[in-house]
């Protein structure tokens, strides 16, 4: 894959990078505003305004692991092959954007149901094209990509922010929350059109299943090592579909203000663990790196379980600040052991093998099993939350076992059609 962008002798490289990082910078902001803007939210939504049930609230959630499995089809068979990126990023998010606006009249879980998964089998797909179209554009992907996905999570936390500013939640007018989304898909899609010229990079050659879902990466799995990871990975993505179902219904529930607000905080702690996990991960290491991930999910839900919005809110507020570590000593690092693992050949294969795995099946897995259990567990005043947030703090707990006990933190040995890193 190429990184770089032809230049023309009007358009010198010192003139032309700040209009690419921009650009780049707008969209990744743009493309994780839509998502924090209505996904955080969405539970408490359901769950008040249309009285949906655990059940229920985590069937909507799943259409995310649906999507996450039909994405891969759309960006093999027709991004890798027919149409520029920036252009397809457009019409998905414009499409998109409809969907959204459409979402926010409709006052039925039934219907609704229906109308999420078809954005997000619209959506899921974009998260990779503006990976394709950034990594294309920069001339050293490994050094400014950091600093233009970062504008991603900050558009995630002005997303928090900006729903906990005007009250939604504590005014019952989340629906609002699809229209301020709609808007701004509809503004990402307008603007993807401007983006630099991202054209395919088929070679010509017969697109397969197997290469779309990067089942050739399935040769790593011979390897325990990688194996355990793997499995690890599916796992811990159960405990994670609670976190993302029921967190804000939790935090509205236990009456804390401004709560889509409050769990930016998490993202900020994302941000700052990002920018350091180079660091982190030569010092401790990929098990321990990954171990402490683990670690970090079953402490979470206790300091969840025990806290409230009195004098133990600060236990809840240390829980949310702990998804910097959660997710970017897990997910980040795993993504960066799994590029070193595969080597060069299964690189991009095992990339998609792993998406796969955790947003699709592990999160489809968790949000099956913790809706159920929710529904279980009300009560006359809402939900035990205590008893619910220890179930997925075990679940962490269980996984982090069996990772120490099986993981081996070496240099993977060289997999056949893969190159040692």
């Amino acid at each position: 894959m190429s990184s770089t962008v032809p230049l023309t002798s009007a358009e010198p490289a010192e003139r032309l990078v700040p209009v690419i990082r921009i650009k780049l910078s707008i969209m990744m902001f743009l493309e994780f505003f839509v998502w924090g803007a209505w996904f955080v939210t969405l539970g408490t939504y359901l769950g008040t305004s249309l009285a949906a049930s655990g059940s229920q609230i985590s069937l909507a959630f799943l259409t995310q692991s649906l999507g996450a499995i039909i994405a891969p089809f759309i960006i093999g068979l027709i991004a890798d092959r027919l149409f520029s990126a920036q252009k397809i990023l457009g019409v998905l998010h414009l499409a998109g954007g409809v969907l959204l606006i459409i979402a926010s009249q409709v006052k039925d879980f039934g219907p609704l149901f229906w109308v999420v998964l078809a954005y997000m089998v619209l959506f899921m797909p974009t998260l990779a094209l503006v990976n394709s179209v950034s990594f294309r554009q920069l001339r050293d992907p490994g050094r400014q990509f950091p600093a233009i996905r970062v504008f991603g999570t900050l558009g995630w936390i002005v997303a928090g922010l900006l729903i906990g500013w005007l009250g939604w939640e504590q005014q019952s007018l989340l629906h609002f929350t699809f229209v301020m989304a709609g808007i701004a898909a509809l503004v990402l899609g307008l603007f993807s059109f401007l983006l630099p010229r991202t054209p395919p990079e088929s070679s010509g050659e017969r697109t397969t299943i197997r290469d779309i879902l990067g089942l050739d990466a399935l040769a790593l799995l011979k390897d325990r090592t990688y194996l355990t990871f793997f499995v690890s990975s599916i796992l811990i993505c159960i405990p994670l579909a609670f976190y993302y179902n029921f967190t804000n219904l939790y935090l509205n529930e236990i009456k804390v203000p401004g709560a889509a607000g409050v769990q930016s905080i998490g993202q900020m702690s994302e941000a700052l663990f990002l920018l350091a996990m180079p660091f982190l991960v030569k010092r401790l290491g990929f098990k321990g790196t990954l171990a402490v991930g683990m670690a970090a999910w079953a402490i979470r839900y206790v300091l969840f379980a025990f806290g409230d919005a009195g004098g133990l809110f600060w236990l809840v507020i240390i829980g949310i600040a702990l998804h910097g570590i959660c997710y970017d000593f897990f997910f980040v690092a795993g993504q960066i052991y799994t590029d070193r693992f595969a080597g060069k050949h299964l690189r991009s294969a095992a990339q998609g093998l792993i998406s796969l795995a955790t947003y699709g099946v592990g999160l489809l897995i968790g949000s099956l099993i913790s809706g159920p259990i929710v529904d279980s567990l009300v009560t006359d005043g809402g939900h035990a939350w205590q008893v619910i947030w220890l179930i997925p703090a075990g679940i962490a707990a269980v996984v982090l076992i069996l990772f120490l006990t099986l993981f081996r933190d070496r240099t993977p040995a060289v997999t056949e059609g893969a190159t040692a890193s």
